[in-house]
């Protein structure tokens, strides 16, 4: 992808797609593709887990995307998440700790961005994601960095400075990362599975 413009689009098998490509349409795939629903993880297997999470991300980021044949299904995701990745993937066979969530901390990440955009994001009726993101990785010092540090130095098992500590002390419930349980009735349980197809084990 070229830097210096802002994509609005992805090429499939010499076919071009139109995107959703405000930040708000991004966030919405993270938020999907991070959801710990037990019904993913304990009534589908790996592929039918990745089914749902590819559909997931076409359903959101692709307004037309049911005329993608789905055997291009898995090239329309790698292209979506590039765009997603600004074109900068890393190598995913070195997995990174999760050090944020973009619900739990959107009331300490959005004065961080905020203030390099130097306007209240959520007050813009569109904004490219990169150019959120632009402002996401230029996050100096701050609160939201503080608790990333802290969340960093956890993960690996490394020793806090006694203000750090401190600081843990005083806000845990803020600094530990939720893990989401969502629970949802039987009868919806059941309408998702008729709909996908899959058999309750």
């Amino acid at each position: 992808m070229n830097g210096w413009e802002l994509p609005t689009s992805i090429i499939i098998s010499e076919k071009e797609y139109e995107i959703r490509t405000d930040y708000r349409a991004v966030i919405d795939v993270l938020r999907a593709l991070n959801d710990t629903d037990e019904l993913f993880e304990a009534w589908m297997n790996e592929s039918e887990r990745n089914y749902v999470q590819v559909e997931t991300m076409m359903v959101i980021m692709v307004p037309d995307y049911e005329q993608i044949p789905i055997e291009h299904w898995s090239e329309a995701s790698k292209a979506i998440s590039d765009f997603i990745d600004c074109g900068m993937r890393e190598d995913k066979k070195k997995p990174k700790p999760q050090l944020m969530d973009w619900e739990q901390d959107a009331q300490i990440l959005l004065p961080a961005i905020n203030k390099n955009a130097k306007v209240d994001v959520r007050s813009l009726e569109y904004l490219h994601w990169w150019t959120f993101l632009g402002y996401y990785m230029e996050i100096g010092e701050c609160l939201f960095g503080q608790v990333v540090s802290i969340r960093d130095k956890k993960k690996r098992g490394k020793k806090l400075e006694k203000w750090e500590r401190e600081f843990y002390r005083d806000n845990k419930a803020m600094i530990d990362l939720n893990v989401k349980k969502i629970e949802r009735p039987d009868e919806e349980k059941q309408e998702l599975h008729e709909l996908l197809g899959i058999k309750k084990r």
